[in-house]
């Protein structure tokens, strides 16, 4: 089992900036993958961005594409996401996820996590 805590979600005008970071502990020797999700008010969880614990390319969702970065630190068994350029319709809950080990599931299907954390609330004003 990995345990997952966010943090770093608040309260920022559109065009603004916020990094969010999730510190991963437990067994995080399985985890192959980790990713952030994000849920708006009446709507389904959605993918964000992945990323291989071990290294390679990313992977975005089309809308946060140059906006968005994700990234980890291993030797701190932590996963960020610096959040530029922001508008109101990335107003959400960010959850973070890891999985336990390599999958057929691609890195965007939510089914690959069997890890979440708590999640943290991001709000973009207009």
């Amino acid at each position: 089992q990995v345990q997952l805590v966010e943090a770093g979600g608040g309260l920022v005008q559109a065009g603004g900036s916020l990094r969010l970071s999730c510190a991963a502990s437990g067994r995080t020797v399985s985890v192959y993958a980790m990713a952030w999700f994000r849920q708006a008010p009446g709507k389904e969880r959605e993918f964000v961005a992945a990323i291989y614990w071990t290294g390679g390319m990313p992977i975005y969702e089309d809308s946060v594409k140059g906006r968005f970065t994700i990234s980890r630190d291993n030797a701190k068994n932590t996963m960020y996401l610096q959040m530029n350029s922001l508008k109101v319709e990335d107003t959400a809950v960010y959850y973070c996820a890891a999985d336990n080990g390599a999958s057929w599931l691609g890195l965007s299907a939510r089914a690959r996590y069997t890890n979440w954390g708590q999640g943290t609330q991001v709000t973009v004003s207009s």
